[in-house]
């Protein structure tokens, strides 16, 4: 078990300085585009305000820095993937199964904010949960380190799907 464990975690990464470079080019861009659905219509509504919140909503604040630090992990865990060969199958594979789960993750902002309906929302967050999940056992094929790295966005997108859950029935 203990040789198993340390398998999985041993580092298998050794970047360069142009590697550093590239990683946080892409850190950057997945953090833009994650980030952009919020800032053209996140929680700041009137709608949202009124809702009633469950009682495991975390503060305001937390989710910004939560979402940027797991944006940052997920742009490395990009980059780790990427960098084993963008012409071979199991790394296109694991790169389209992360843009698909993104763009869940990018979907679920608008849909729960703009069109103001937590039910689809939930509907979404769970295809992401699912998602993320695949992603995970794809890039943990090809490099376990990003598979690891992408464990916290696990995590996180299934404690806000019960937070989905809660606002829906609460606010059914």
């Amino acid at each position: 078990m203990a040789t198993a464990l340390s398998q999985w975690i041993r580092p298998t990464v050794d970047l360069d300085r142009t590697d550093a470079m590239l990683a946080l080019l892409v850190v950057v861009a997945v953090n833009a585009v994650g980030a952009a659905p919020a800032i053209l219509g996140g929680p700041n509504s009137e709608w949202f305000a009124n809702l009633e919140k469950p009682a495991l909503y975390p503060p305001t604040w937390a989710f910004g820095v939560v979402w940027t630090l797991l944006f940052s992990l997920m742009g490395i865990a990009v980059y780790l993937v990427a960098r084993n060969g963008l012409d071979r199958g199991p790394v296109k594979l694991a790169l389209g199964l992360f843009v698909l789960q993104f763009a869940f993750n990018v979907a679920w902002t608008p849909v729960f904010f703009a069109l103001e309906r937590p039910l689809a929302a939930l509907g979404v967050i769970v295809v992401l949960d699912v998602l993320v999940a695949v992603t995970i056992v794809a890039f943990a094929r090809i490099e376990r380190v990003a598979a690891t790295l992408l464990v916290p966005y696990l995590l996180w997108t299934l404690f806000a799907t019960l937070l989905n859950y809660q606002f829906w029935a609460l606010n059914a």
